[in-house]
């Protein structure tokens, strides 16, 4: 079958094509830009794409399949040539997920506002060094399992359950395509505003999830957090809680972190059950990590789950784009990082102060996310970047699903960092951005003062990011 992706460079939408060629169907894309990690999973899959849609190129294809992306509308060539050909199938993705991808198998599905690729790729991690023949479908590059997408012909199968919305005909969370047997839900916060009128609005399409639980299911969540609790008790599965609080199922307790990772006790039940380390920092990946561990004990031995041992997630070694370090030299360390939402620019922020007290930080924040660019989170985006020393505000991109009038104020934001003391600028294009930030390093480096630059972004970042980089290692 020939299966042709509107959308292809998508994280989501890259995996699932290397899954149908693993499949042994013929697999080729389009998408307007795609850029690494993505582009260079699809070329080591020896998967085809496009740069751009053309309808008459689709039409020469005249594929079997056509997926289309939920980031697709009305108005692209591609999609209204496929409209046009009633005859041609069309699937949004998550449908293709469950008709293609799941049959017979048993899903675990990881989701919550943040923190998924991380969760579910160490889940996957646990299962596969469980020898437990794992399938799974991450929304990233995850380093310690190679691909973000697997199929094998054991029986679990890890995905990651987004709740934005599936395709523009079809509004419902991708999640609720996906039969649950046991799911995760790390958090439940705000995001997504061009979908959802507000968190009352994200907690439904997370209390429709969790009724697809079968009885002999399980649900684990985390019990720390208000939005998860308001959808609890439920009485139709079995259901575990993760947190720091007294009453959580499992305890997390004794957390300490470091430029080499962070350490943490898990009890279960009022019993000790063991001592965990991670190589990638902060509280927020130890609560993922939890989940991670109590999902894969659940699936390997449910009566006694603490039977199950998962110290080889020490060896864990975390997701392309999350903290990951892109250069390194005496006076200067330089992280990317997926952050987007205010919460997770708070703790990451939190963690790089914590762990490296003597060098300053500077963070690059690009407002890329349609909630990132609208006024939502103007305060909390201030309050969350309160904790940098020095703060370069990217150029926000205007979108159609914003209106005029109601994007985030980037000058404002600038100016209220500025009156709280925190250095701080915004830039309205990127190159300029970048100007001044190699004119920042540069004055550090005269100074002998060392420097911690840590990009937030869930996009390209205009490609600064890359640019940066080369020009240090050609100094």
């Amino acid at each position: 079958m020939v299966v042709y992706f509107i959308g292809i460079g998508g994280t989501a939408m890259g995996h699932a094509a290397v899954l149908l060629r693993q499949l042994g169907h013929e697999v080729l894309g389009s998408d307007q830009a795609l850029y690494p990690p993505m582009s260079d999973v699809l070329e080591s899959e020896g998967i085809k794409h496009f740069n751009g849609y053309d309808a008459k190129r689709l039409s020469k294809i005249n594929p079997d399949l056509i997926v289309v992306g939920n980031a697709m509308s009305r108005g692209n060539q591609e999609l209204e040539w496929v409209l046009s050909h009633p005859d041609t199938e069309m699937l949004s993705l998550p449908e293709l997920i469950r008709k293609l991808l799941l049959k017979n198998k048993t899903p675990i599905v990881v989701t919550g506002t943040h923190g998924k690729t991380t969760t579910s790729s160490m889940l996957a991690y646990l299962l596969k060094e469980s020898q437990c023949d794992p399938s799974w479908f991450i929304g990233g590059v995850p380093k310690s399992l190679g691909s973000g997408a697997h199929l094998s012909n054991g029986d679990p199968f890890v995905i990651e359950g987004d709740e934005y919305d599936s395709a523009f005909f079809d509004k419902r969370s991708k999640f609720i395509h996906y039969q649950p047997f046991i799911a995760t839900i790390n958090n439940i916060e705000m995001d997504h505003a061009d979908i959802f009128r507000d968190v009352f609005d994200v907690r439904k399409t997370f209390a429709h999830f969790i009724k697809l639980i079968p009885q002999e299911g399980y649900l684990i969540v985390n019990g720390d957090d208000a939005n998860i609790s308001s959808l609890l008790p439920v009485d139709w599965c079995k259901v575990l809680t993760v947190g720091l609080g007294p009453k959580n199922d499992l305890i997390i307790s004794n957390f300490k972190e470091s430029a080499d990772g962070c350490r943490f006790s898990l009890t279960h039940k009022g019993v000790f059950w063991c001592e965990q380390s991670l190589s990638v920092i902060g509280l927020f990946n130890a609560r993922n990590a939890a989940m991670a561990i109590l999902s894969a004990a659940i699936y390997i031995n449910p009566h006694q789950p603490t039977a199950f041992n998962p110290a080889v997630l020490s060896d864990y070694k975390g997701v392309v784009r999350r903290q990951e370090c892109i250069y390194q030299d005496a006076c200067l360390s330089v992280f990317e990082d997926f952050a987007h939402h205010p919460s997770s620019l708070e703790a990451t922020i939190h963690s790089f102060k914590s762990i490296y007290p003597l060098s300053r930080l500077l963070v690059c924040f690009e407002p890329r996310s349609n909630t990132a660019r609208s006024a939502l989170f103007q305060e909390a985006f201030k309050n969350a970047l309160l904790s940098a020393d020095l703060v370069k505000i990217g150029a926000i991109e205007k979108s159609s699903q914003i209106q005029t009038g109601t994007y985030l104020d980037t000058q404002q934001l600038a100016h209220d960092l500025n009156v709280s003391d925190i250095e701080a600028k915004a830039y309205t294009d990127n190159q300029l951005l970048l100007s001044s930030l190699e004119d920042t390093i540069a004055t550090a480096r005269e100074r002998d003062l060392h420097t911690t630059v840590l990009f937030l972004t869930n996009g390209s970042f205009g490609g600064i990011i890359e640019l940066f980089v080369n020009g240090l290692k050609d100094q």
